[in-house]
């Protein structure tokens, strides 16, 4: 038995950098468009968010997933890009949209949602005006493996 722990061992060296080059990503449906988004689920992935970012792809977003519905404020701190900022209930109904939000420079203020939320999704600016998003569309979600670069 001891004699297979190093086996093992060295197996999981050679085998978890694949785990690491794949992310799980979800397919986020809004109308009769789908973004690719990065998951944010925990607290550090969700503080990081899209900071630092110089540009997003048109089919790409980052989509903030919590425990449990509340209202979750966003601000812009050493973002690089402007943003739409979809609020989304545990039922998958859009239940608020900020559009157009610029990054902040030296003070940063919070951008509040009017309603409770478990989801919310950052998009490229001019997203949901491009694509007629808007308060009470259903969205859907789902699972994606994709690789990392």
């Amino acid at each position: 038995m001891r004699k297979t722990r190093p086996v093992i061992f060295i197996l999981l060296l050679i085998f978890c950098p694949l785990c690491y080059a794949q992310q799980l990503t979800k397919e986020v449906c809004l109308q009769n468009i789908c973004v690719i988004a990065e998951i944010a689920d925990t607290v550090s992935k969700r503080t990081q968010g899209l900071m630092f970012r110089k540009s997003l792809s048109d089919n790409q977003g980052m989509l903030f997933v919590f425990e449990k519905e509340d209202l979750y404020g966003f601000w812009m701190k050493n973002m690089q890009i402007p943003l739409d900022i979809i609020w989304i209930d545990k039922d998958r109904r859009i239940v608020d949209i900020k559009t157009d939000v610029l990054p902040c420079k030296d003070s940063c203020q919070g951008i509040m949602p009017q309603e409770n939320s478990r989801y919310v999704l950052e998009v490229n600016a001019g997203f949901v005006e491009k694509n007629k998003v808007r308060i009470g569309d259903r969205v859907d979600f789902q699972d994606r493996v994709r690789e990392n670069p």
